[in-house]
Protein backbone atom coordinates (compact mmCIF):
# COMPACT_ATOMS: atom_id res chain seq x y z
CA UNK A 1 0.00 0.00 0.00
CA UNK A 2 3.19 2.07 -0.16
CA UNK A 3 2.14 3.52 -3.76
CA UNK A 4 -1.35 4.72 -2.71
CA UNK A 5 -2.32 8.54 -1.31
CA UNK A 6 -5.21 8.95 0.73
CA UNK A 7 -6.85 12.46 0.03
CA UNK A 8 -9.86 13.04 3.06
CA UNK A 9 -12.44 15.72 1.99
CA UNK A 10 -12.67 18.01 4.93
CA UNK A 11 -13.53 21.57 3.98
CA UNK A 12 -17.19 21.54 3.49
CA UNK A 13 -19.34 24.06 5.64
CA UNK A 14 -21.31 21.50 6.81
CA UNK A 15 -24.25 24.02 6.56
CA UNK A 16 -27.14 21.28 7.29
CA UNK A 17 -25.42 19.96 10.68
CA UNK A 18 -25.35 23.63 11.96
CA UNK A 19 -25.42 24.54 14.88
CA UNK A 20 -22.83 21.68 15.83
CA UNK A 21 -20.69 23.29 12.07
CA UNK A 22 -20.93 27.07 13.88
CA UNK A 23 -17.78 26.70 15.37
CA UNK A 24 -16.16 24.13 13.96
CA UNK A 25 -15.25 21.83 10.68
CA UNK A 26 -17.76 19.36 9.75
CA UNK A 27 -14.75 16.02 10.02
CA UNK A 28 -14.29 17.56 13.86
CA UNK A 29 -17.70 16.91 15.17
CA UNK A 30 -17.47 14.88 18.39
CA UNK A 31 -19.03 11.57 17.69
CA UNK A 32 -19.52 7.81 20.28
CA UNK A 33 -18.71 10.05 23.27
CA UNK A 34 -14.59 10.48 22.49
CA UNK A 35 -14.34 10.39 19.05
CA UNK A 36 -14.59 12.62 16.16
CA UNK A 37 -16.09 11.80 12.51
CA UNK A 38 -12.50 12.51 10.66
CA UNK A 39 -11.51 9.73 12.89
CA UNK A 40 -13.34 7.44 10.92
CA UNK A 41 -11.48 7.54 7.21
CA UNK A 42 -8.52 7.42 9.27
CA UNK A 43 -8.80 4.76 11.17
CA UNK A 44 -9.82 2.89 7.62
CA UNK A 45 -6.54 3.97 6.04
CA UNK A 46 -4.91 3.06 9.09
CA UNK A 47 -6.27 -0.22 9.29
CA UNK A 48 -6.30 -0.92 5.64
CA UNK A 49 -2.01 -0.01 5.52
CA UNK A 50 -1.98 2.90 3.94
CA UNK A 51 -0.21 5.42 5.82
CA UNK A 52 0.13 8.82 3.48
CA UNK A 53 -2.53 10.42 4.13
CA UNK A 54 -3.39 14.39 3.25
CA UNK A 55 -6.52 16.12 5.07
CA UNK A 56 -7.81 19.19 2.63
CA UNK A 57 -9.25 21.62 5.18
CA UNK A 58 -11.42 25.36 4.88
CA UNK A 59 -14.34 26.28 6.61
CA UNK A 60 -13.66 26.55 10.51
CA UNK A 61 -11.00 24.20 10.73
CA UNK A 62 -9.03 25.32 13.71
CA UNK A 63 -10.45 22.46 16.07
CA UNK A 64 -9.87 19.65 12.80
CA UNK A 65 -6.05 21.06 13.18
CA UNK A 66 -5.55 20.67 16.57
CA UNK A 67 -6.93 17.12 16.48
CA UNK A 68 -4.96 15.93 13.46
CA UNK A 69 -1.79 16.74 14.84
CA UNK A 70 -2.30 13.71 17.41
CA UNK A 71 -1.83 11.38 14.78
CA UNK A 72 1.77 10.49 14.73
CA UNK A 73 3.08 8.05 12.66
CA UNK A 74 6.92 6.38 12.95
CA UNK A 75 9.46 8.47 11.67
CA UNK A 76 11.10 5.52 9.75
CA UNK A 77 8.48 4.00 7.26
CA UNK A 78 7.52 8.05 6.14
CA UNK A 79 3.90 7.02 7.14
CA UNK A 80 2.12 10.56 7.60
CA UNK A 81 -1.78 12.35 8.15
CA UNK A 82 -0.71 16.04 6.83
CA UNK A 83 -3.11 19.19 6.47
CA UNK A 84 -3.79 21.08 2.88
CA UNK A 85 -5.75 23.93 4.30
CA UNK A 86 -6.65 26.47 1.71
CA UNK A 87 -4.39 28.86 0.62
CA UNK A 88 -3.03 31.13 -1.79
CA UNK A 89 -0.11 30.19 -3.93
CA UNK A 90 1.43 31.36 -7.30
CA UNK A 91 -0.47 29.53 -9.24
CA UNK A 92 -4.11 29.73 -7.42
CA UNK A 93 -5.34 32.16 -4.80
CA UNK A 94 -9.11 31.50 -4.38
CA UNK A 95 -10.75 29.10 -1.72
CA UNK A 96 -11.56 25.68 -2.77
CA UNK A 97 -14.89 25.66 -5.02
CA UNK A 98 -15.41 22.02 -4.48
CA UNK A 99 -14.52 18.90 -3.93
CA UNK A 100 -12.37 18.41 -7.03
CA UNK A 101 -11.19 21.84 -7.31
CA UNK A 102 -9.61 21.19 -3.88
CA UNK A 103 -7.77 18.38 -5.10
CA UNK A 104 -7.08 20.55 -8.18
CA UNK A 105 -4.85 22.74 -6.30
CA UNK A 106 -2.93 20.37 -4.65
CA UNK A 107 -2.58 18.16 -7.35
CA UNK A 108 1.08 18.93 -6.79
CA UNK A 109 1.28 16.44 -3.74
CA UNK A 110 0.06 13.66 -5.92
CA UNK A 111 2.40 14.13 -8.80
CA UNK A 112 4.56 12.53 -6.40
CA UNK A 113 7.31 9.35 -6.91
CA UNK A 114 6.08 6.33 -6.23
CA UNK A 115 2.34 6.97 -6.48
CA UNK A 116 0.54 5.56 -8.35
CA UNK A 117 -2.95 5.00 -6.78
CA UNK A 118 -5.28 8.05 -5.35
CA UNK A 119 -8.32 7.08 -3.05
CA UNK A 120 -10.70 9.84 -2.47
CA UNK A 121 -12.83 9.91 0.94
CA UNK A 122 -15.36 11.68 2.46
CA UNK A 123 -14.42 13.15 5.68
CA UNK A 124 -17.78 12.50 7.24
CA UNK A 125 -19.00 9.11 7.03
CA UNK A 126 -19.26 6.25 9.45
CA UNK A 127 -17.97 2.65 8.27
CA UNK A 128 -15.55 0.40 8.11
CA UNK A 129 -13.71 -0.87 4.74
CA UNK A 130 -11.09 -2.47 3.91
CA UNK A 131 -9.25 -0.46 0.99
CA UNK A 132 -6.48 -2.65 0.44
CA UNK A 133 -9.10 -5.21 -1.00
CA UNK A 134 -10.54 -2.99 -3.08
CA UNK A 135 -7.60 -2.05 -4.38
CA UNK A 136 -7.25 -5.66 -5.57
CA UNK A 137 -10.37 -5.44 -6.79
CA UNK A 138 -9.16 -2.47 -8.50
CA UNK A 139 -6.19 -4.37 -9.95
CA UNK A 140 -8.30 -7.25 -11.09
CA UNK A 141 -10.33 -5.54 -13.31
CA UNK A 142 -8.07 -3.16 -14.99
CA UNK A 143 -10.27 -0.45 -13.31
CA UNK A 144 -9.47 3.55 -14.40
CA UNK A 145 -11.57 4.22 -11.29
CA UNK A 146 -13.16 2.48 -8.64
CA UNK A 147 -16.11 3.17 -6.92
CA UNK A 148 -17.72 1.15 -3.79
CA UNK A 149 -21.73 0.62 -4.21
CA UNK A 150 -23.86 -0.49 -1.63
CA UNK A 151 -26.92 -2.20 -2.61
CA UNK A 152 -30.33 0.00 -1.58
CA UNK A 153 -33.90 -0.87 -1.72
CA UNK A 154 -35.70 1.37 -4.00
CA UNK A 155 -37.29 3.24 -1.57
CA UNK A 156 -33.79 4.57 -0.32
CA UNK A 157 -32.36 5.17 -3.55
CA UNK A 158 -34.31 8.64 -4.53
CA UNK A 159 -31.53 10.45 -1.71
CA UNK A 160 -29.00 8.87 -3.44
CA UNK A 161 -26.25 8.70 -6.67
CA UNK A 162 -27.21 5.34 -8.33
CA UNK A 163 -25.37 3.44 -10.85
CA UNK A 164 -26.08 1.00 -13.74
CA UNK A 165 -23.70 -1.30 -14.35
CA UNK A 166 -23.02 -3.88 -17.42
CA UNK A 167 -22.75 -7.75 -16.52
CA UNK A 168 -19.19 -7.14 -16.09
CA UNK A 169 -19.59 -4.30 -12.94
CA UNK A 170 -18.57 -2.14 -15.08
CA UNK A 171 -20.51 1.84 -14.37
CA UNK A 172 -22.53 2.71 -17.27
CA UNK A 173 -24.89 4.87 -16.29
CA UNK A 174 -25.78 7.19 -13.17
CA UNK A 175 -28.46 9.22 -11.88
CA UNK A 176 -28.17 11.51 -9.31
CA UNK A 177 -31.25 10.95 -6.78
CA UNK A 178 -33.87 8.97 -9.05
CA UNK A 179 -37.78 9.70 -8.00
CA UNK A 180 -39.10 8.46 -11.19
CA UNK A 181 -40.52 4.95 -11.45
CA UNK A 182 -39.18 5.11 -14.61
CA UNK A 183 -35.59 6.20 -13.70
CA UNK A 184 -35.60 3.53 -11.20
CA UNK A 185 -36.31 1.10 -13.72
CA UNK A 186 -32.87 2.83 -15.86
CA UNK A 187 -30.39 2.24 -13.21
CA UNK A 188 -31.97 -1.43 -11.76
CA UNK A 189 -29.58 -4.02 -10.65
CA UNK A 190 -30.33 -7.33 -11.14
CA UNK A 191 -30.47 -9.10 -7.92
CA UNK A 192 -29.37 -12.07 -9.08
CA UNK A 193 -25.99 -10.28 -10.43
CA UNK A 194 -25.66 -8.85 -6.58
CA UNK A 195 -25.99 -12.47 -4.77
CA UNK A 196 -23.39 -13.99 -7.50
CA UNK A 197 -20.77 -11.59 -5.78
CA UNK A 198 -21.41 -12.95 -2.87
CA UNK A 199 -23.97 -10.41 -1.45
CA UNK A 200 -27.18 -11.20 -0.35
CA UNK A 201 -30.01 -8.87 -2.16
CA UNK A 202 -32.49 -9.02 0.38
CA UNK A 203 -34.93 -7.47 -1.78
CA UNK A 204 -32.13 -4.46 -2.95
CA UNK A 205 -31.93 -4.01 -6.75
CA UNK A 206 -30.11 -0.28 -6.86
CA UNK A 207 -26.36 0.49 -5.86
CA UNK A 208 -25.74 3.46 -4.56
CA UNK A 209 -22.61 5.20 -4.79
CA UNK A 210 -21.08 5.55 -1.44
CA UNK A 211 -18.20 8.69 -2.29
CA UNK A 212 -15.51 6.52 -2.06
CA UNK A 213 -12.97 7.10 -5.39
CA UNK A 214 -10.12 4.85 -5.91
CA UNK A 215 -7.97 6.62 -9.09
CA UNK A 216 -4.88 5.42 -11.07
CA UNK A 217 -2.98 8.33 -10.15
CA UNK A 218 -2.55 9.56 -14.02
CA UNK A 219 -6.34 9.32 -14.83
CA UNK A 220 -7.44 11.42 -11.69
CA UNK A 221 -4.67 13.98 -12.90
CA UNK A 222 -5.86 13.70 -16.59
CA UNK A 223 -9.43 14.43 -15.46
CA UNK A 224 -8.50 17.48 -13.43
CA UNK A 225 -5.68 18.87 -15.44
CA UNK A 226 -8.27 19.14 -18.50
CA UNK A 227 -11.16 19.96 -17.53
CA UNK A 228 -12.67 23.22 -14.90
CA UNK A 229 -14.94 20.34 -12.74
CA UNK A 230 -15.42 21.63 -9.27
CA UNK A 231 -17.37 18.09 -8.03
CA UNK A 232 -16.41 14.87 -7.94
CA UNK A 233 -19.77 13.17 -7.20
CA UNK A 234 -21.38 15.08 -9.67
CA UNK A 235 -19.13 16.31 -12.89
CA UNK A 236 -16.17 14.47 -12.66
CA UNK A 237 -17.35 10.91 -11.78
CA UNK A 238 -19.97 11.05 -14.53
CA UNK A 239 -17.60 12.34 -16.97
CA UNK A 240 -15.24 9.92 -16.09
CA UNK A 241 -17.68 6.73 -16.73
CA UNK A 242 -18.43 7.64 -20.53
CA UNK A 243 -14.12 8.07 -21.34
CA UNK A 244 -12.92 5.92 -18.63
CA UNK A 245 -12.98 2.38 -17.50
CA UNK A 246 -15.13 2.37 -13.81
CA UNK A 247 -15.68 -0.53 -11.67
CA UNK A 248 -17.84 -0.84 -9.28
CA UNK A 249 -16.77 -2.23 -5.34
CA UNK A 250 -19.52 -3.81 -4.26
CA UNK A 251 -19.59 -3.32 0.19
CA UNK A 252 -22.23 -4.60 2.09
CA UNK A 253 -21.08 -3.29 5.30
CA UNK A 254 -23.07 -0.52 7.53
CA UNK A 255 -22.42 2.96 5.91
CA UNK A 256 -24.31 6.09 7.31
CA UNK A 257 -23.44 9.58 5.60
CA UNK A 258 -23.81 12.39 8.45
CA UNK A 259 -25.68 14.69 6.85
CA UNK A 260 -28.18 16.14 8.84
CA UNK A 261 -28.59 16.63 12.71
CA UNK A 262 -31.42 14.21 12.54
CA UNK A 263 -28.99 11.46 11.14
CA UNK A 264 -26.08 12.34 13.44
CA UNK A 265 -28.62 12.05 16.37
CA UNK A 266 -29.71 8.72 15.19
CA UNK A 267 -26.57 7.05 14.18
CA UNK A 268 -24.91 7.99 17.50
CA UNK A 269 -27.57 6.89 19.60
CA UNK A 270 -27.51 3.44 17.88
CA UNK A 271 -24.02 2.88 18.88
CA UNK A 272 -25.29 2.84 22.43
CA UNK A 273 -27.66 -0.03 21.93
CA UNK A 274 -27.48 -3.32 23.10
CA UNK A 275 -26.87 -4.95 19.20
CA UNK A 276 -25.62 -1.66 17.42
CA UNK A 277 -25.05 -1.58 14.26
CA UNK A 278 -21.82 0.39 13.97
CA UNK A 279 -19.68 -0.95 16.52
CA UNK A 280 -16.10 1.48 17.39
CA UNK A 281 -14.23 -1.01 18.82
CA UNK A 282 -13.60 -4.19 17.30
CA UNK A 283 -10.79 -6.72 17.53
CA UNK A 284 -7.98 -6.15 14.61
CA UNK A 285 -9.95 -2.95 13.58
CA UNK A 286 -9.08 -0.02 16.05
CA UNK A 287 -10.82 3.66 15.88
CA UNK A 288 -8.22 5.94 16.44
CA UNK A 289 -8.16 9.10 17.97
CA UNK A 290 -6.63 11.92 20.14
CA UNK A 291 -4.72 10.20 23.00
CA UNK A 292 -6.09 11.80 26.07
CA UNK A 293 -4.81 11.39 30.03
CA UNK A 294 -8.17 11.19 31.46
CA UNK A 295 -8.81 9.13 35.01
CA UNK A 296 -11.53 6.50 35.08
CA UNK A 297 -14.99 8.00 34.73
CA UNK A 298 -16.44 8.04 38.62
CA UNK A 299 -19.97 6.49 39.67
CA UNK A 300 -21.80 7.24 42.53
CA UNK A 301 -25.09 5.64 42.57
CA UNK A 302 -26.33 6.13 39.45
CA UNK A 303 -28.73 4.73 37.07
CA UNK A 304 -27.12 4.24 33.54
CA UNK A 305 -29.16 1.95 31.09
CA UNK A 306 -28.17 1.10 27.42
CA UNK A 307 -25.57 4.18 26.98
CA UNK A 308 -21.76 4.87 26.66
CA UNK A 309 -20.15 6.41 28.87
CA UNK A 310 -16.59 8.26 27.98
CA UNK A 311 -13.02 8.65 30.46
CA UNK A 312 -12.95 10.98 32.90
CA UNK A 313 -16.96 11.78 33.87
CA UNK A 314 -18.07 11.95 37.11
CA UNK A 315 -21.86 10.88 37.79
CA UNK A 316 -23.85 11.87 41.11
CA UNK A 317 -25.73 9.90 42.79
CA UNK A 318 -29.50 9.28 41.75
CA UNK A 319 -29.04 10.49 38.27
CA UNK A 320 -30.46 8.42 35.89
CA UNK A 321 -29.35 8.20 32.07
CA UNK A 322 -31.06 5.90 29.44
CA UNK A 323 -30.08 5.21 25.98
CA UNK A 324 -27.53 7.95 26.08
CA UNK A 325 -24.03 8.81 25.04
CA UNK A 326 -21.67 10.58 27.60
CA UNK A 327 -18.91 12.29 26.22
CA UNK A 328 -15.16 13.13 27.40
CA UNK A 329 -14.89 14.50 31.34
CA UNK A 330 -18.69 15.34 31.72
CA UNK A 331 -19.71 16.57 34.93
CA UNK A 332 -23.28 15.45 35.63
CA UNK A 333 -24.95 16.54 38.81
CA UNK A 334 -27.22 14.59 41.64
CA UNK A 335 -30.38 13.49 40.50
CA UNK A 336 -30.24 14.49 36.52
CA UNK A 337 -32.17 12.97 34.29
CA UNK A 338 -30.90 12.11 30.72
CA UNK A 339 -33.12 10.46 28.33
CA UNK A 340 -32.60 9.92 24.41
CA UNK A 341 -29.70 12.50 24.42
CA UNK A 342 -25.86 13.08 23.28
CA UNK A 343 -23.79 15.14 26.16
CA UNK A 344 -20.33 15.64 24.07
CA UNK A 345 -18.40 16.81 27.16
CA UNK A 346 -15.81 19.19 28.28
CA UNK A 347 -11.94 19.61 27.03
CA UNK A 348 -10.47 20.25 30.60
CA UNK A 349 -11.20 20.50 34.43
CA UNK A 350 -12.46 23.48 35.82
CA UNK A 351 -10.19 24.34 39.14
CA UNK A 352 -11.43 25.21 42.65
CA UNK A 353 -11.08 29.14 41.83
CA UNK A 354 -12.23 28.96 38.72
CA UNK A 355 -15.50 27.15 39.99
CA UNK A 356 -15.70 30.29 42.68
CA UNK A 357 -15.12 33.02 40.20
CA UNK A 358 -18.36 31.68 38.34
CA UNK A 359 -20.19 31.26 41.24
CA UNK A 360 -20.04 34.83 42.46
CA UNK A 361 -20.97 36.16 39.18
CA UNK A 362 -24.13 33.70 39.06
CA UNK A 363 -22.99 31.34 36.56
CA UNK A 364 -23.01 27.90 36.87
CA UNK A 365 -20.27 25.19 36.78
CA UNK A 366 -19.28 23.55 33.86
CA UNK A 367 -21.24 20.67 33.45
CA UNK A 368 -25.21 19.84 34.38
CA UNK A 369 -26.15 21.01 37.79
CA UNK A 370 -28.44 19.02 40.45
CA UNK A 371 -31.63 17.60 39.31
CA UNK A 372 -31.63 18.77 35.44
CA UNK A 373 -33.81 16.67 32.91
CA UNK A 374 -32.42 16.55 29.49
CA UNK A 375 -34.37 14.63 26.57
CA UNK A 376 -34.42 14.12 23.02
CA UNK A 377 -31.20 16.74 22.72
CA UNK A 378 -27.39 17.20 21.70
CA UNK A 379 -25.31 19.61 24.26
CA UNK A 380 -22.85 20.83 22.89
CA UNK A 381 -18.77 21.12 24.43
CA UNK A 382 -18.48 23.24 27.42
CA UNK A 383 -21.88 23.93 28.11
CA UNK A 384 -22.53 25.49 31.56
CA UNK A 385 -26.69 23.94 32.59
CA UNK A 386 -27.35 25.01 36.12
CA UNK A 387 -29.58 23.24 38.47
CA UNK A 388 -33.33 22.79 37.94
CA UNK A 389 -32.90 22.67 34.58
CA UNK A 390 -35.71 21.22 31.83
CA UNK A 391 -34.22 20.75 28.16
CA UNK A 392 -37.57 19.16 26.86
CA UNK A 393 -39.32 19.25 23.51
CA UNK A 394 -42.55 18.94 24.76
CA UNK A 395 -44.26 20.97 22.06
CA UNK A 396 -42.55 18.41 19.54
CA UNK A 397 -41.41 21.17 17.32
CA UNK A 398 -39.47 20.21 14.36
CA UNK A 399 -37.34 22.90 13.66
CA UNK A 400 -36.98 26.72 15.45
CA UNK A 401 -35.31 29.65 15.13
CA UNK A 402 -31.32 30.17 16.62
CA UNK A 403 -31.56 31.41 20.15
CA UNK A 404 -28.56 32.12 22.37
CA UNK A 405 -28.60 28.70 23.68
CA UNK A 406 -28.62 27.03 20.61
CA UNK A 407 -31.90 26.03 18.37
CA UNK A 408 -34.29 22.99 17.78
CA UNK A 409 -33.47 21.02 14.43
CA UNK A 410 -34.73 18.33 12.71
CA UNK A 411 -37.03 17.83 15.81
CA UNK A 412 -33.62 17.24 18.04
CA UNK A 413 -32.57 20.28 20.70
CA UNK A 414 -29.11 21.72 20.08
CA UNK A 415 -27.47 23.60 22.69
CA UNK A 416 -24.34 25.42 21.33
CA UNK A 417 -21.05 25.35 22.65
CA UNK A 418 -19.90 26.84 25.89
CA UNK A 419 -23.79 28.35 26.17
CA UNK A 420 -25.10 29.27 29.60
CA UNK A 421 -28.09 28.02 30.64
CA UNK A 422 -29.33 29.23 34.36
CA UNK A 423 -30.86 27.82 37.09
CA UNK A 424 -34.42 26.83 36.72
CA UNK A 425 -34.39 27.65 32.82
CA UNK A 426 -37.26 25.59 31.00
CA UNK A 427 -37.37 25.27 26.94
Amino acid sequence: MKNVIALVLGGGRGTRLYPLTKFRAKPAVPIGGKYRLIDIPLSNCINSGIDQIYVLTQFNSASLHHHLHSFQFDFFHGGFAEILAAQQTNEKSNWYQGTADAVRQNLSYIKQRNVDYVLILSGDQLYKMNFRQMLEAHKKTGADVSIAGLPVRRSDAGELGIMRLDSNGRVVGFIEKPKSVEELDHVRTDPEWIESRGVKAGGRDCLASMGIYLFNRDTLVESLEKTDYKDFGKEVFPATIRTRRVQVYLFDGYWEDIGTIRSFFAANLAMAGSDPPFVLGHPGWNTFTQPRFLPPTRVDGATIRGSLVADGCNIGEWAVIENSIIGLSCQIGRGVRIRNSIIMGNDYYETAEEKKSFAEKGIPQIGIGDNSIIENAIIDKACRIGKHVVIVNRDGLENGEEKPFGMIRDGVICIQKEAIIPDGWKL
